[in-house]
């Protein structure tokens, strides 16, 4: 039975490997042979480091070996996604290879582990990383957070920014807005207004607090009324576990014959993410 990945970051990948530290074997594999991890949470590649990469591989080779499990047809990249498009582009034919067993679960969340040790993701990939850590290992946000060593509040937080609408999400892969920017932007209530403001951050060249303070000038929250109130504790209760376990805003509201359970989604990938969720949840 393999064993368990273990909790939190500060262990490494190298303490991660310990199951296999005795028979590591450096293979030469064929490129053609090898395949990307379907898990990778990294969705950009930054084209200039990978030709400066594929420059050194040109001269130097590749000086650490990827790490891969085998497959039906040839091999899936569990580590190294970067040495092995670099090698692409430098124009090689083989790339030296540590090939391990693992199941998609290890496979997934070394992929995930990797890529935020780097601390280059950008605050989307990261926040896809523990959507999919989540969804994939069956993971509370409390439970995603003790693993990966962070807290349940920063987890929550990253996760939100899944919510906002897909061309305020392409200008934080873009770098014009941080992702500071978009979880503020998220106080606003339609997207027409999100991107007003997410225009006027790019354009005024606005701080995160500078756009808080605009963002809270535009608020006009209503009072909330009596019945809002004296919501009974049972519904707050699973309201805030709706929330916590599917990453987005829940409201559970209950008449004397009858109740409703909404839950907010702001694009249509945010849609996709919860029906996955409800429908894992129902197996």
């Amino acid at each position: 039975m393999a064993k368990s990945l273990g909790k939190g970051l500060g262990r490494g990948l190298d303490a991660l490997f310990q199951d296999n530290q005795g028979d590591e074997v450096v293979e030469q594999l064929r490129l053609h042979t090898i395949r990307p991890n379907p898990y990778q949470p990294r969705q950009e590649f930054e084209e200039a480091a990978l030709h400066e990469l594929a420059e050194s591989i040109k001269i130097h080779g590749v000086l650490q070996p990827i790490v891969v499990r085998k497959s039906v047809k040839g091999y899936d990249i569990v580590v190294g996604e970067r040495r092995y498009r670099a090698s692409k582009l430098a124009g090689k034919q083989d790339i030296p290879a540590i090939v391990k067993s693992m199941t998609d679960k290890q496979m997934m969340e070394l992929a995930i582990i990797e890529n935020l040790q780097r601390e280059d993701l950008n605050p989307l990939e990261e926040a896809r990383s523990y959507q999919l850590m989540m969804e994939h290992l069956n993971l509370t946000q409390s439970e995603a957070a003790d693993r990966l060593g962070k807290s349940r509040p920063y987890i929550a937080n990253m996760l939100r920014l899944l919510n906002l609408p897909a061309d305020i999400k392409q200008l934080i892969n873009d770098k014009k807005i941080s992702g500071g920017h978009g979880r503020t932007l998220l106080g606003l209530k339609d997207t027409e207004t999100m991107q007003t403001a997410a225009a006027k951050v790019i354009t005024e060249a606005m701080s995160v607090r500078q756009l808080e303070l605009y963002v809270k000038s535009l608020s006009d929250q209503p009072v909330k009324d009596k019945k809002e109130a004296t919501k009974p504790k049972f519904l707050v209760k699973h309201e805030q576990s709706l929330k916590e376990r599917l990453g987005t805003k829940v409201e559970i509201s209950k008449s004397r014959k009858k109740g409703k359970i909404a839950i907010e989604f702001t694009s249509e990938e945010e849609f996709n993410r919860l029906i996955s969720l409800l429908e894992s949840a129902g197996r």
